[in-house]
């Protein structure tokens, strides 16, 4: 680990900006000192701002509950209070510090302050309120890619965030994660925000390989359209209509870490929806409802910043497989369509209901092969992470992500740990259930007035799961899934079904952990930037005590 005086530098790492361990507050360096204070206290804890903010809470009794700019005596001439709400009850969580710093800092570049010192806070309640808080102002720091593309004396907003603790033999190790966590939300910020355009297919390539060069992750990159119709059906179905567009035409893109020495006691595949842009394809979205559809790439964005992380953590005994697949879901004369029936990776027959439910199809032949060579991995445990309904959205609200396990997942509480993971660092999950309907609406069933209804096997033609003789799987119903019952379940149900996984249960001979999350309503809506989630309760749980 690097001196306390040393900058970790954005130039060779992805940070909106340096980052300075600062160990004096009185250092001439800064022109403002941006603190978070937990409410309900009696201000900033450090003497010297504690001194400022007792004087100015006299005259503002406003200041222990809003963000508030005041005169110091320091050097930097002005402090920044940002306060935290309360944290003394039920419902508190550690959010509340990403919250104080991120106004924090809008208050003090709004101030006209360019070199802010940041103070992190501690509390017994929450003992990452300092990461938190670190994390909270970089990405409050943070700029859109193409607006510094586009507009370079934009680029940044502050060159270099002084950083301060009272605990300074901490100050270090702190800095180094949140330098790790924070490059790894950018690059998913980088690809989950950017428009249409600029993150299409080949130049999601583009940026991928420009990142990970001379890096520990080996890229492997299928464009042939011959080995996608052939090994990647149902990838291959979603790519025809934008494959015409050399621009818009769809890949693949594997990304593999191994620790540099030791053994490996945990495999981790990762695949995570890259949806450039989602019309809907010839179930059309309307409506007004397809703005913002380029953030229907923002599973392959969270796993490609996994991955990012994993090249500055470098974590021992644990290999990573990332899969981005990725496409633009565009309408056209040459469009797959409601209706067909395509035959998958894994032979199945699967009929297509919406075609708008891309997002399960380009993830099921590549979660196929992920299962193939889990088969013969150490300790696997599959994830596929995205985008994918509208009913997630409507179940949890904004901000939270929803994890799903499949039985043996279930067995081992992962659900569980890795919501109590993210809500260590602020990176909320609720948890739903993978229940016997889920896998039944996608096999025994049939279409009623555009809902699929299950039905008994004396009413089916003949004695196969399928409505009728040439179907295995029904990819969706023609329903938006905001208005299907169990509607964010369902598709866990259907990647179960067509990777092969709903034969590597608890009873299998391989049981194989696997689970879905659902970042519909945490990735972040336009015209906000993405958020990077669930990246952070990944890196918690996954990588804990192995860097």
């Amino acid at each position: 680990m690097a001196a306390v005086t040393d900058i970790f530098s954005s130039n060779s790492i992805r940070l909106p900006c340096d980052l300075k361990i600062e160990k004096d507050l009185r250092s001439a360096a800064y022109d403002g000192i941006v603190t978070v204070v937990p409410t309900g206290g009696e201000g900033p804890t450090h003497p010297e701002l504690k001194k400022s903010f007792s004087a100015f809470s006299k005259l503002d009794k406003a200041a222990d509950s809003e963000v508030t700019l005041f005169p110091c005596d320091l050097p930097a001439g002005r402090v920044i209070s940002s306060p935290t709400g309360p944290l003394n009850d039920d419902y508190a969580d550690v959010r509340s510090f990403t919250d104080a710093a991120k106004k924090g800092i809008a208050r003090a570049l709004k101030s006209g302050v360019t070199a802010p010192l940041l103070v992190l806070p501690s509390h017994p309640a929450f003992k990452q309120s300092e990461l938190v808080t670190l994390l909270g102002a970089l990405e409050a720091l943070y700029v859109n890619l193409q607006m510094r593309e586009d507009v370079p004396e934009k680029a940044q907003k502050v060159k270099t965030l002084g950083v301060y603790s009272e605990n300074a033999e901490k100050l270090p190790n702190i800095i180094k994660l949140a330098s790790a966590l924070e490059s790894g939300r950018y690059v998913a910020r980088d690809i989950g925000g950017s428009d249409p355009e600029r993150m299409c297919p080949p130049k999601v390539e583009a940026y991928i390989r420009e990142l990970f060069k001379n890096s520990n992750i080996s890229i492997e990159v299928i464009t042939d359209p011959a080995v996608l119709k052939q090994e990647y059906p149902l990838f291959d179905a979603v790519d025809r209509a934008a494959s015409h567009i050399e621009r818009h035409r769809g890949r693949i893109i594997y990304l593999t870490y191994e620790p540099s020495s030791g053994p490996v006691d945990k495999t981790l595949f990762l695949v995570g929806k890259g949806v450039t842009y989602d019309t809907g394809g010839a179930d059309i979205k309307a409506g007004g409802v397809m703005a913002g559809m380029s953030r229907d790439k923002c599973g392959a964005a969270a796993v490609a910043g996994f991955m990012q992380i994993l090249t500055m953590l470098k974590p021992r005994g644990v290999k990573v497989i990332g899969a981005l697949p990725i496409v633009r879901n565009s309408v056209g004369a040459d469009a797959y369509v409601a209706d067909e029936i395509i035959l998958s990776r894994n032979k199945l027959r699967v009929r297509i209901g919406n075609t708008d439910a891309e997002g399960r199809m380009i993830m099921g032949d590549v979660l196929c092969k992920m299962r193939e060579l889990a088969e013969k991995a150490v300790n696997p445990h599959l994830m596929t992470i995205a985008t994918l309904t509208g009913h997630a959205v409507l179940t949890v609200g904004a901000g939270y992500s929803i994890v799903m396990d499949n039985g043996p997942a279930r067995k081992a509480s992962h659900a569980q740990l890795l919501q109590a993971a993210g809500e260590e660092l602020g990176d909320m999950l609720e948890i739903s259930t993978i229940r016997r309907e889920d896998i039944a609406f996608h096999k025994v069933c049939s279409s009623n007035a555009g809902v699929l209804v299950l039905l008994e096997k004396s009413d089916t033609t003949d004695d196969s799961e399928g409505k009728g003789m040439f179907d295995d799987i029904y990819q969706a119903n023609n329903l938006p899934s905001s208005r299907t019952p169990r509607g964010h379940q369902g598709p866990a149900g259907f990647l179960i079904l067509v990777s092969g996984l709903d034969k590597h249960g608890s009873e299998s001979k391989i049981p194989l952990n696997y689970s879905h999350i659902d970042i519909a309503a945490s990735s972040g809506d336009v015209p906000h930037d993405a958020t990077g989630a669930p990246i952070l309760g990944l890196v918690s749980l996954h990588l804990k005590d192995r860097y």
